[in-house]
């Protein structure tokens, strides 16, 4: 197996850029949030360094996925009922069914991502989107914060 790694390019970090995204989510499902994260990255002056996204709550959650077959976001859906099933007696399940599964489902795809900024764009993949997942059945309003470190200019 043959591996190598690219020249290092050391870059201070002078600056930190943070905003909040608010999602109103129709219910259960995908929401892409690349467009907004790349218009965050430019009005932020963002040369070289990372973007951070957290998501602020526990029943929803963040991913990068393959953003140009919509048929990948129908199975990632259902794998993850099929790992965290509403039809089981979950203890908790103070807000219903589908509380303690979205909880679940949150903690296997995690609330944070990390994006490196190169030549002040987002270094994502062809097919690659971010994603905000939300677990529950009900439209809920979610914040994410967009945070920048890195260079500018």
């Amino acid at each position: 197996m043959r591996r190598k790694l690219s020249p290092i390019t050391t870059i201070p970090a002078s600056s930190i850029a943070t905003a909040t995204l608010r999602v109103d989510t129709p219910g259960a499902g995908f929401s892409e949030i690349t467009t907004e994260a790349k218009a965050f990255v430019a009005e932020s002056g963002a040369r070289d360094g990372v973007l951070l996204i957290f998501l602020r709550h526990t029943s929803a959650s963040l991913t990068i996925q393959e953003n140009a077959d919509p048929d990948v976001q129908t199975d990632l859906t259902a794998a993850l009922e099929r790992l965290a099933p509403e039809n089981v007696p979950w203890v908790h399940d103070a807000e219903g069914p589908d509380d303690m599964p979205a909880h679940i489902k949150a903690m296997l795809n995690g609330i944070s991502l990390h994006v490196p900024v190169t030549s002040g764009a987002l270094a994502l993949g062809t097919w690659q989107g971010i994603y905000l997942i939300e677990h529950r059945r009900k439209p809920h309003v979610r914040e994410v914060i967009f945070q920048f470190i890195g260079s500018v200019g």
